[in-house]
C-alpha cells in the first residue's frame, strides 16, 4: 500500500487562484483539485493520500473544514485545520463536527509559531483527543517565518507533549536539514520525505544516513502535491536502495499503522 501523507488540496473554484499565487515560491505542477488528485493517484500507483485544510484565517476554519470533511473516503484522508485565534473549544467542535482526526499546521500560511505556547496549549487538546498533527518544519523565506516552523520547536513538542503524534514535513526541517539532523533526527518525531519540487535534489546518500538513524518505522513518504510530481517522488524514495521492509515502511506501512488503516485483502 502506497500512502501519500502530503497533498494540499482546495474547492474547484478556489485552486486555480491560490495556486497563480505560487505558494511559498514554487510552481505547481498539478491543479490543487480533488479530481486532480485521484487522477494523480491512479497514475503514480496511490492508494490512499492524505488532503491538508489550511485556514489561513480563524474566520476561515470550519468553512476549510467543512470541505474537507466531505472528501471522498475510501481514497482521501481528511486533515483539517485549527487556528489559535478561536478558542480550544471552538477548534476542536469545527474537528468534531466533520468528522476529522487529523491536523494541518502551517507555520508560513497561518502565520503561527510552533513555539507559542498558546499553539502548544492547542497541541495539548489536540493529543488529548487522539488526533494527528502534521506541519510545515523549516525555512519560509524570511527571518520572521523562519523562526516559526524551525526545528528546535519540534523537538520541543516532541519532549513536551508525549502523547502527541506529530509529522514534520520535510525531514522536519525545509532548507534547514543540518539543523533538523542535529534537533529532531532520532527524536521520537515522524518525518515525512518530501523536498519540493524535487526529492532528487537532496544528496541521496545523506537520505539513507537519515533512514538509518531515524528509523523507517517513523517515516512517512509525501510528495507536497500539487507542487510537487509523486510518480518522481516515489521513484526517488525507490531509488535510495533501502531493504524491501524500510520501503515499504516509508510508502505506506508506518502511516497506515499510525492512522489505523487496515490493507483490504
Amino acid at each position: 500500500m502506497i500512502i501519500d501523507a502530503h497533498c494540499h488540496v482546495w474547492p474547484d473554484h478556489i485552486a486555480a487562484k491560490v495556486l497563480a499565487g505560487r505558494p511559498a515560491g514554487l510552481d505547481p505542477v498539478h491543479d490543487g483539485t480533488l479530481d486532480g488528485l485521484r487522477r494523480t493517484m491512479d497514475a503514480a500507483g496511490i492508494d490512499m493520500a492524505m488532503c491538508l485544510g489550511v485556514a489561513n484565517l480563524a474566520r476561515t476554519v470550519d468553512r476549510t473544514n467543512e470541505f474537507i470533511g466531505s472528501v471522498d473516503r475510501s481514497r482521501f484522508i481528511p486533515f483539517g485545520t485549527v487556528h489559535p485565534g478561536l478558542s480550544i473549544e471552538e477548534n476542536l467542535a469545527s474537528l468534531k463536527r466533520h468528522g476529522i482526526r487529523g491536523v494541518k499546521l502551517h507555520p508560513l500560511f497561518q502565520e503561527l509559531s510552533l513555539g507559542d505556547p498558546a499553539v502548544v496549549e492547542l497541541l495539548h487538546a489536540l493529543a488529548e483527543e487522539g488526533i494527528v498533527v502534521i506541519t510545515h518544519a523549516g525555512a519560509g523565506g524570511d527571518e520572521a517565518s523562519n523562526e516559526r516552523g524551525h526545528p528546535r520547536h519540534l523537538r520541543a513538542l516532541a519532549d513536551g507533549v508525549p502523547n502527541l503524534t506529530l509529522i514534520a514535513c520535510h525531514y522536519g526541517g525545509y532548507h534547514r536539514l543540518d539543523t533538523a539532523e542535529e534537533l529532531v533526527v532520532g527524536s521520537r518525531v515522524v518525518l515525512e520525505t518530501s523536498w519540493p519540487p524535487r526529492l532528487a535534489d537532496l544528496d541521496p546518500d545523506r537520505l539513507r544516513r537519515i533512514v538509518a538513524a531515524h528509523g523507517a518505522d517513523r517515516m512517512v513518504f509525501g510528495s507536497d502535491w500539487p507542487m510537487a510530481d509523486p510518480a518522481a517522488e516515489i521513484a526517488a524514495v525507490r531509488a535510495l536502495g533501502l531493504t524491501r521492509q524500510e520501503e515499504d515502511a516509508i510508502l505506506g506501512g508506518t502511516l497506515a499503522r499510525l492512522l489505523g488503516i487496515v490493507e483490504a485483502d
